[in-house]
């Protein structure tokens, strides 16, 4: 690799790391379109939707676990929530990362993309702002998280995301869980998902070893830093940060896939 696409990966690691630690989603929501984009439009490579997928299944393992480090002693960790989720979620990532072998780099796309324009609906629909409670008061549907994370296990295994850019607007709209609780749970929750992914794409041989080490070098750097900044932010400016994000992605990746 030159010096060049290093220093390129470097940014892009540290901006969906600092980002992913800050809002409590694994960063594929951000570092997927800038590592199939940036790199091509700079003429240094060009990443394959499988080779993209492959970096940010095992690079988001590093990005989601640096970024609950930063929330242990905060409270805001849900045990019950990680569990019922993470268990369920794990399972999806596994099916879906070793089904991906098979697809084309247009259907990955078409899957990251409605992933994220769902994610996007769901962080638009308007509603009350959740109070914040004790981590052990908060109460939710575990069959229905169970179900809902399963769900998006699978889509995250094909993309070789986290899931956390959807299971946030699920955890805040469907689930209820409070904003705080929410970001900290979600990144716990990202990397058990990130697990089965990891494995699914190592195995079928989709990772390549050079730009993820670039990545993970950032991700432990920025996750922590995000994450510390975001204790001292509002819950509505996080939430409304996430919101443009994702609705911005959904946008992008939507457009190169109808044109």
């Amino acid at each position: 690799m030159s010096f060049s696409l290093i220093t390129v990966l470097f940014l892009i690691g540290f901006v969906g790391s600092f980002i992913s630690g800050m809002l409590g989603i694994g960063g594929a929501i951000i570092k997927f379109p800038m590592l199939l984009y940036i790199p091509a439009l700079l003429s240094l490579t060009s990443f394959t939707s499988h080779e993209v997928a492959g970096i940010s299944a095992v690079e988001i393992l590093v990005t989601s676990i640096a970024g609950v480090w930063a929330y242990r002693k905060g409270g805001y960790l849900n045990k019950s929530l990680i569990f019922t989720m993470g268990i369920a979620v794990l399972a999806g990532s596994l099916l879906g990362s070793f089904g991906s072998n098979g697809l084309s780099a247009e259907s990955i796309n078409v899957v990251y993309g409605v992933f994220a324009l769902l994610a996007a609906i769901l962080m638009f629909i308007p509603r009350k702002q959740i109070p914040d409670v004790p981590v052990h008061q908060v109460q939710f549907n575990k069959s229905l998280a169970a179900g809902l994370a399963f769900i998006v296990g699978i889509g995250s295994g094909i993309v070789g995301a986290g899931g956390g850019f959807i299971l946030v607007p699920i955890m805040l709209v469907i689930l209820k869980i409070p904003t705080r609780i929410t970001i900290a749970s979600s990144l716990a929750i990202t990397f058990i998902s990130s697990i089965g992914g990891s494995i699914g794409k190592i195995t079928t041989g989709q990772v390549e070893w050079g730009p993820l080490l670039v990545l993970v070098a950032a991700s432990l750097i920025a996750a922590p830093i995000g994450a510390k900044v975001a204790k001292a932010m509002n819950t509505k400016l996080l939430q409304m940060m996430l919101a443009l994000i994702i609705g911005a992605t959904a946008i992008k990746i939507w457009l190169d896939i109808l044109m």
